[in-house]
């Protein structure tokens, strides 16, 4: 996700259980989505159903399945709030409101709750163990009431985003599955890819900007009903609105979409995309969808990514709007292709996501922006920052090591992920040159495409590249560096 530049810069429920799985292609065993979801305009909910074929890839039995709910993040007296008091005024821009995901019942399982630390885990005690290579069949009706809120889930200033909108199966680790609460610095999301099929029935006056391709859309009664696809996506979003513009583009045989409400500069905006796409893909490696949509929308951030899809703020300026864009397209490498775990390891992908930036406007100076002038900003933000909070609290915390939840607020969050994290790769590229730096990007990428990387991953990459910079890294990671 990308924070404003000031601060960067500056469902009643039914489960039922079988052992047969409705997606057996052999090239993918995959977990698959079968989602079926209804918007109702008027009381502001999304109502459907999410048939989950789990292929279970792991080397354990598991006899439980657990699901973020974070839609839950939006209800009065959530324990983990959204937004900060910080972003209270820009997100809630109709007065503070609330929404809410419900989960009433659930059948054919050995048992069931809503737990975890904030009521935002759906455990499923299956009837019967699913072994590795085995897959299981979970389907899951529920209800999502959107509050009025600049978001990535709710009613939005200029557009109803729906970004984590379905229960979403945690992703496993040696430990276990992975509860994600929902923080409100940075991206509180860890998940593994998997294939979707997704039927979205909404109001006809609406425009359906989602993660997937179309399949079909058929328009009844002042309603439509439009079925989308993407596979090898570690999680699906969409946007609606009444109001949308829309610029076109390509990159081959790629589409690429901008759609927009209110953007004077759409060109260069949709030329961000663009541009930033090709160079990426000749950059890192090839991009692994048919479609990529940036979609401005309301947003108290500056952006948010998703696979295929970027959410823009609607009130950025003209540079701003630029800038975030090639930023959320490089997440569609770090994070949408080589995941990696967002609460714990923040920096590995919004670092670098901010390095690729500054990779992108070095060869493309017509967008006002220099290698040198990002860098040099990054570094006297940090140090600024740095100051401040040694004054204020006599000592600071500069380790990158450190999980989310670890973080004080934004300010905090925003120096050490981003700007310590640009820094970062900004420094392993003077250290082992532009080639190594280049050609290790894309060892990691093409590694870990699909998968989960952790940050030794990442260290180990660029350890493989000739020159030890195994010092560097434990210098930045435990604060130890003096920038």
């Amino acid at each position: 996700m990308k924070k404003f530049l000031s601060l960067l810069i500056a469902v009643c429920a039914i489960i039922s259980v079988t052992a047969i799985s409705a997606c057996k292609k052999k090239e993918s065993d995959k977990t698959c989505y079968d989602i079926f979801a209804v918007y109702d305009a008027a009381e502001s909910t999304l109502t459907g159903t999410v048939k989950l074929d789990f292929y279970n890839d792991t080397e354990n039995e598991i006899v439980d399945l657990k699901f973020n709910m974070y839609g839950n993040a939006f209800r009065e007296g959530a324990k983990f709030a959204p937004v900060s008091d910080t972003y209270k005024s820009k997100a809630y821009y109709a007065g503070e409101s609330y929404g809410g995901m419900e989960i009433t019942n659930v059948e054919n399982c050995a048992g069931w709750n809503v737990g975890g630390e904030d009521e935002n885990i759906l455990s499923v005690t299956l009837q019967n163990s699913v072994f590795p290579e085995e897959t299981v069949s979970v389907t899951i009706s529920y209800t999502l009431r959107l509050a009025k809120i600049n978001h990535r889930t709710g009613v939005s200033q200029t557009a109803v985003n729906l970004g984590n909108f379905y229960p979403v199966l945690c992703a496993y680790s040696t430990e276990g599955f992975i509860e994600c609460n929902y923080y409100t610095c940075g991206d509180p999301f860890v998940s593994e890819v998997a294939n979707y099929k997704v039927t979205l029935d909404y109001p006809a006056a609406y425009t359906a900007v989602t993660s997937g391709e179309p399949v079909s859309e058929k328009v009844d009664g002042g309603r439509k009903k439009g079925e989308y696809v993407l596979n090898n996506a570690r999680d699906f979003a969409i946007v609606l609105s009444d109001n949308f513009q829309k610029a076109e583009g390509a990159v081959g045989n790629i589409k690429v979409n901008y759609y927009y409400t209110d953007d004077k500069n759409a060109e260069k905006s949709l030329a961000a995309a663009v541009e930033s796409l090709s160079y990426f893909i000749n950059t890192f490696g090839d991009y692994s969808y048919p479609v990529y949509s940036v979609v401005q929308t309301g947003f108290c951030y500056g952006g948010m990514e998703y696979p295929a899809l970027s959410m823009i703020a609607h009130d950025m300026n003209e540079d701003g709007n630029a800038y975030t864009i090639v930023h959320e397209t490089a997440h569609q490498w770090w994070y949408a292709m080589v995941g990696s775990n967002q609460l714990k390891s923040p920096w590995q992908d919004e670092g670098l996501a901010e390095y690729s930036t500054v990779m992108f406007f070095e060869t493309h100076p017509d967008f006002g922006y220099t290698r040198n002038g990002i860098v040099k900003q990054a570094t006297s933000a940090y140090r600024a920052f740095f100051t401040v909070y040694s004054q204020l609290q006599g000592s600071v915390d500069t380790s990158m090591d450190r999980a989310l939840g670890e973080y004080s607020g934004e300010f905090e969050y925003n120096n050490i992920s981003y700007n310590k994290g640009l820094i970062l790769f900004e420094t392993l590229r003077n250290s082992i040159g532009d080639d190594a730096f280049v050609r290790t990007l894309k060892n990691y990428f093409k590694a870990y495409n699909g998968s989960i990387a952790t940050a030794d991953d990442i260290c180990g990459c660029f350890l493989k590249c000739g020159t030890d910079v195994e010092g560097l890294f434990r210098a930045f990671l435990e604060g130890k560096v003096i920038i």
